[in-house]
């Protein structure tokens, strides 16, 4: 029987994609082309966060946030939930009036709570001297990535769901894809759900890889006791250059995982950049010295599916009525994936979706390339 909804990448949007589907009744089948959340999903942090880069970032973002915590008690223990929120570092004056800046916007969404310097090294001790304060959002939580979207295949397949690993995909097509194989699957909806990848289909996306490293230590239970994140972070995340941002997580192992770099990238090659990791390590030493002393037992990169605006493409492709996009969430795939399959699966169900879904519109970019001629002519 002709699917209803074919989704095209099993990593954790495709996943929760899929899940969702699969929960308003509608035939649904998944095909990854290789094993299901082994791409962008096995290389990231995990960390759930809410971010206020933009209103649609802050929206999406929450949004996601408050899903994953209403599911935390059906999650299985492999995937590692732990609410150790996230305290943003302050270094001066002019960082902790950015810290009560985001505490004013994101306290109508999550808890939060403002801390001087007494308090923030009451919260972490180990943090390097000198730090005027921070933000502490104490609901915010990591999760252990692969396990989680292997869950939602898992609560997806329970609900009918079909998934084929191992089944590279040719060509997309208005209704139907193209196997490997030459053999043609029809779907009465396909969605693109590939990260990176989508390009390789679909050539025209406004997408561009960024590169992230990470490391992981050995076990140092109680070093650091929540998400510590730098309030650089933002201008690291949302700038288009080669960056470094503190950023350090507790993993429920005792293990701490180092961040964060960001590099744009043509290709999609997973060599280390040496240089670009050490200066990651020493802007991480500059806030946690500590972490000198620990033992490193792994790095590795992987690739973040940005878009020129950062946000992800969530709605109809661009010239096509059965074609569908979830990719470009850049480093929020984690956080956003039940938030963003509940906003696609509304949109392609002609429902209203539970956040404004305009700021996500694949349609976007057409329209602002559509309008520089207008401008030209204007100021001709």
């Amino acid at each position: 029987m002709k699917p209803e909804v074919l989704i095209i990448g099993a990593g954790i949007v495709g996943a929760a994609l899929a899940e969702c589907c699969a929960r308003h009744g509608l035939r649904t089948l998944v095909l990854d082309s290789g094993l299901p959340g082994a791409g962008t999903t096995a290389a990231g942090m995990g960390h759930l966060v809410t971010l206020d880069g933009s209103a649609a970032e802050l929206a999406l973002s929450s949004r996601g946030l408050r899903l994953w915590q209403a599911r935390r008690a059906d999650l299985p223990a492999a995937a590692a939930y732990s609410a150790c929120g996230t305290l943003w570092l302050a270094r001066d004056e002019a960082e902790m009036h950015e810290a009560e800046r985001k505490h004013a916007i994101l306290q109508a969404s999550t808890p939060a709570r403002l801390l001087n310097r007494s308090a923030l090294y009451a919260a972490e001790p180990n943090l390097a001297g000198g730090l005027q304060g921070g933000l502490l959002l104490p609901d915010e939580a990591v999760i252990y990535p692969p396990a989680a979207c292997h869950w939602l295949l898992e609560q997806a397949q329970s609900l009918g769901a079909g998934l084929i690993s191992h089944c590279p995909v040719a060509a997309v097509e208005d209704g139907s894809v193209v196997l490997g194989n030459g053999h043609r699957i029809r779907a009465d909806r396909v969605v693109l759900a590939a990260g990176c990848q989508s390009r390789n289909l679909l050539p025209e996306l406004p997408l561009l890889p960024r590169k992230g490293q990470l490391v992981i230590t050995e076990r140092y239970a109680g070093l650091v006791r929540h998400q510590l994140v730098e309030l650089g972070y933002l201008q690291s995340a949302h700038g288009d250059g080669d960056s470094v941002a503190f950023n350090v997580q507790p993993r429920p192992t005792g293990q701490l995982l180092i961040g964060s770099s960001r590099e744009s990238s043509d290709s999609l090659d997973p060599e280390l950049n040496w240089p670009l990791l050490q200066r990651m390590l020493r802007r991480a030493f500059d806030y946690l010295p500590a972490l000198q002393a620990v033992q490193a037992i792994r790095c590795w990169s992987g690739f973040r599916p940005a878009t020129p605006d950062k946000q992800p493409l969530l709605g109809r492709a661009v010239g096509y009525q059965k074609l569908w996009l979830a990719t470009g969430h850049e480093g929020l795939g984690v956080t956003t994936a039940l938030a963003s399959a509940e906003l696609l699966s509304a949109l392609m169900l002609d429902q209203a979706p539970a956040i404004d879904p305009a700021p996500f519109d694949p349609a976007r970019f057409s329209r602002a390339a559509a309008a520089i001629p207008c401008l030209q002519e204007a100021n001709a």
